[in-house]
């Protein structure tokens, strides 16, 4: 054995161990092949709200001064793709936040960031991107593809992104999320509203603010009481 592969031997146990699973020194190692990476269930859409990518990739990549955060993806308004995390790995993207009775979002979910600053229309190339990689993930992860939301779904009280301004209609055009239907049907007067956005899955603890959070994706606007066209778009989301 030559002298270079010696000295080479250290440096390939080392990388191997790096990049083997931890072992718990408890137990003795007896490996399975019975099992795989967990599996990402939601996807989760953001906006920056800063004024480029560059500049959120920036802090998505290091420490800030509201602590780290990350994300899988960031789509910069030109329709670039960055991915920043492992689709298998844990990103902070989500924080704290409920839905559908979830608690730790970060861990059953993939974070798209959008380059937007929260005021702006989305552009026709970001969207098309965006479109693209739902479709890759949902295919690659077999994730629902109405299993997509915003921020500020599973975070009503502290984060209103994506934003009133995403085009969550165009969205579920392409195939992904939820809409509600042109001609909507009038509830029957037993109908509960607030059942019906807890059985969507808002958390409704707070009330007002998860009123304004599903005004704002599904009417384009913020207000905190349910009205007649609330009840409608519920009851038709609702009903099979």
């Amino acid at each position: 054995m030559s002298t270079r592969l010696l000295g080479a031997l250290p440096l390939l146990m080392l990388a191997a161990c790096v990049h083997q699973a931890p072992r718990n020194p408890m137990a003795q190692w007896s490996p399975s092949e019975n099992f795989d990476e967990r599996r990402p269930r939601l996807i989760v859409l953001h906006a920056t709200e800063m004024d480029s990518a560059e500049a959120a990739l920036r802090v998505l990549k290091t420490e800030n001064s509201g602590g780290r955060v990350s994300a899988h993806y960031l789509i910069a308004e030109d329709g670039r793709i960055f991915q920043l995390v492992s689709d298998s790995k844990r990103a902070w993207h989500a924080g704290g936040g409920r839905w559908r009775g979830i608690n730790d979002l970060n861990s059953v979910s993939l974070g798209i960031e959008l380059d937007n600053d929260g005021t702006e229309a989305f552009k026709p190339a970001q969207m098309a991107a965006l479109n693209k990689l739902l479709a890759d993930l949902c295919t690659r992860h077999a994730i629902a593809r109405d299993a997509v939301i915003a921020h500020g779904d599973m975070a009503p009280t502290r984060k209103r992104d994506p934003s009133a301004r995403f085009p969550w209609q165009d969205l579920w055009q392409a195939g992904f999320g939820v809409w509600y239907a042109a001609d909507l049907p009038e509830p029957p007067p037993e109908f509960d509203a607030v059942l019906a956005l807890q059985a969507f899955g808002y958390d409704t603890r707070d009330l007002p603010a998860a009123v304004k959070a599903f005004s704002r994706r599904f009417r384009g606007e913020e207000h905190e009481t349910l009205d007649a066209t609330d009840r409608r778009i519920l009851y038709d989301l609702i009903t099979p």
